[in-house]
């Protein structure tokens, strides 16, 4: 599998013959632009404009964006509701991706930890996608929590400051310190495979992606 960041909590995951997913496409609004990458799947975990842009993503693919089971193109996703404020007044989505036994979890625009029926529901995450800047999206305190709850092997950060970003989010290094790192060097795209996920929880920062 191929995981390619393109900033905010949009992602592509590519695995050879089954679908390819996108999530959470932005608008222009938030001060990048989307290179238009190209989908069979686009999943949206909140209805605003930094998750919901589906005209940047080529199809033709399908839109999920409400809670559910799916089976597209071999990839089963479990979508489950979650809030995406500390209020609980706004609802979002998390995504889980299973690629034949490689599992992917998209947090979307989650406010708060996810409660022990959720963290269930999700069952095995061996890849998590997690907010880690605030602004509505988890603080590096509560992104830690909710790692220590899924116990993932791979967790990759999104929905942080980055160039250009109009959005007034928390830095990376926040983050990375707070999971008592110095520093990571971005990755322009993560290759993994079910045999050689690491033993232990590893933090892997990609670069944003603009093509």
């Amino acid at each position: 599998m191929e995981i390619v960041w393109y900033g905010l909590n949009c992602f592509r995951l590519t695995e050879r013959g089954m679908a390819t997913v996108v999530t959470d496409p932005y608008g222009p609004e938030v001060g990048l632009t989307l290179p238009r990458p190209k989908a069979d799947i686009v999943t949206v975990s909140r209805d605003v404009p930094e998750c919901n842009h589906t005209r940047a993503v080529r199809g033709p693919f399908r839109v999920l964006d409400t809670p559910g089971e799916y089976e597209i193109g071999g990839v089963f996703i479990t979508a489950i509701p979650a809030y995406a404020d500390k209020k609980k007044s706004a609802l979002s989505t998390i995504f889980h991706f299973d690629y034949d036994g490689l599992t992917v979890c998209h947090l979307g625009h989650l406010g708060q930890a996810p409660t022990q029926p959720q963290v269930e529901a999700l069952g095995t995450v061996d890849i998590l996608l997690i907010p880690v800047g605030g602004d509505g999206g988890l603080t590096p305190a509560e992104a830690s929590e909710v790692i220590s709850l899924l116990e993932p092997a791979i967790v990759v950060p999104m929905w942080y400051k980055i160039p250009g970003l109009t959005l007034s989010l928390g830095t990376l290094n926040r983050f990375l310190k707070q999971m008592g790192m110095e520093k990571a060097e971005a990755r322009d795209s993560l290759k993994v495979s079910k045999g050689n996920l690491p033993q232990e929880t590893e933090v892997i920062v990609l670069a944003p992606k603009q093509e």
